[in-house]
């Protein structure tokens, strides 16, 4: 059977962490920041788990992972 590829857009935006969960990075923080307030910034910095929701679509693209 041939290896199954992983997304490579999931590859670049998502970690699997020793537990199973996944964590990501904030959205809405790249561009357009000057209408959003200081806290907004602030609160969007650093990382995130994935919803539980969202867990089992993400481990699909990422079969290796």
């Amino acid at each position: 059977m041939p290896k199954m590829k992983t997304k490579s857009g999931a590859k670049k935006r998502f970690v699997v962490r020793p537990g199973g969960t996944v964590k990501r990075g904030s959205a809405f923080k790249r561009h357009i920041l000057t209408k959003k307030t200081t806290k907004t910034k602030r609160q969007l910095r650093g990382i995130t788990a994935v919803a539980k929701s969202d867990i089992k679509s993400v481990r699909a693209m990422m079969p290796y992972a």
